[in-house]
């Protein structure tokens, strides 16, 4: 009866680990936990100082999303502004202004309105003095 019971339990948490989407887990290797949800990596880029302004194309085939939030790991970078181009057209661009530290993350930023496809995120940015390069990377749920 005690093996039955033990095989039962080990089984159920078996599929409960399981059970967690792959892209919460990636999110939280790349950055630490990520609130509840389903969080996909739109993409990323490198902050090498050469340029200050980026953009990472989505494409509607992603589906559509709710909320985003911005990774930085590999060294400390200032994020001047971030621009979110829905396919429909319109543009989100909240306040982003913000210095973050290497191996950090922002806070959720809710996107305005209904689930809605993604075209493009833009973002300006810079490099902190003698830090090296950075690296931003897109999450969206």
């Amino acid at each position: 009866m005690r093996t039955i019971a033990l095989v039962t339990v080990l089984t159920g948490m078996a599929f409960g680990c399981a059970h967690r989407g792959a892209g919460e887990r990636a999110a939280q290797r790349a950055g630490g936990p990520v609130p509840g949800g389903d969080w996909r990596k739109l993409g990323e880029r490198w902050v090498d100082g050469a340029h200050d302004r980026d953009a990472i194309p989505v494409g509607a085939r992603e589906g559509g999303y709710r909320r985003i939030l911005i990774v930085v790991d590999h060294g400390p970078l200032e994020m001047y502004d971030l621009t979110v181009n829905f396919t429909d057209g319109s543009r989100y661009s909240p306040s982003t202004r913000h210095v973050f530290g290497a191996n950090t993350r922002s806070q959720v930023i809710a996107l305005p309105g209904a689930r809605r496809a993604i075209r493009s995120v833009e973002f300006a940015y810079g490099n902190l003095p003698g830090h090296g390069r950075a690296r931003a990377e897109v999450w969206a749920d």
